[in-house]
């Protein structure tokens, strides 16, 4: 924490601790709402300098209002000025939430869709689906040999005695699928091009 700044507040809240605890007359509603009116401003304006943003800021701000209203009936019967005590438990808070930041991982701020580029996994997906579509205009024959040797793993031989079938049978048939693949995602990529 930057001591000069909070010496002149504390300097700047001087001309306050002789302010009487009138403040706190009435109803616990009225009594916070007087407090805040006539608080609130320069208790923000102090906060803001440490805080790195206007939400941190106000959060603190808050926080401190609400130990003063679950702190009410002690600070009536306390006496003592009001403004110096707000002041303290937002410099306590403060510090709390420093420390806490201290403790927390670094936060990265979040990129924008822009910024993601093809990180998205988009093209991935697309290609997918245009291998998907291909498949499904294979004949069935062609399109197990095709499964069974790319996806499932498998050389030829392995393929064939899988699915009963001759090595050079399964040989012939998967250059025939690989072929009619390519001309289908060629054909595919022309239509997209027009």
């Amino acid at each position: 924490m930057n001591k000069s700044i909070l010496l002149s507040v504390i300097v700047d809240v001087r001309h306050n601790v002789d302010a009487p605890c009138s403040d706190l007359l009435g109803d616990a509603d009225n009594a916070i709402r007087h407090l805040y009116s006539c608080h609130a401003k320069d208790l923000h304006a102090y906060v803001r300098r440490f805080c790195t943003d206007g939400a941190s800021a106000d959060d603190i701000v808050q926080e401190t209002f609400i130990r003063a209203w679950r702190n009410l009936p002690q600070l009536r019967a306390d006496g003592r000025p009001i403004r110096p005590w707000l002041f303290r438990v937002a410099r306590n808070l403060l510090t709390d939430a420093d420390r806490a930041s201290r403790s927390r991982p670094v936060t990265v701020a979040v990129a924008s869709a822009e910024d993601l580029g093809d990180d998205s996994g988009l093209p991935l997906v697309l290609d997918r689906q245009l291998v998907c579509d291909a498949l499904q205009h294979l004949s069935p024959a062609h399109r197990t040999l095709l499964v069974e040797t790319f996806y499932r793993g498998g050389n030829t031989a392995t393929v064939a005695r899988r699915l009963g079938i001759p090595n050079g049978t399964a040989r012939s048939r998967l250059h025939y699928a690989l072929d009619a693949m390519r001309q289908h995602l060629q054909d595919q990529d022309a239509t997209a091009c027009r």
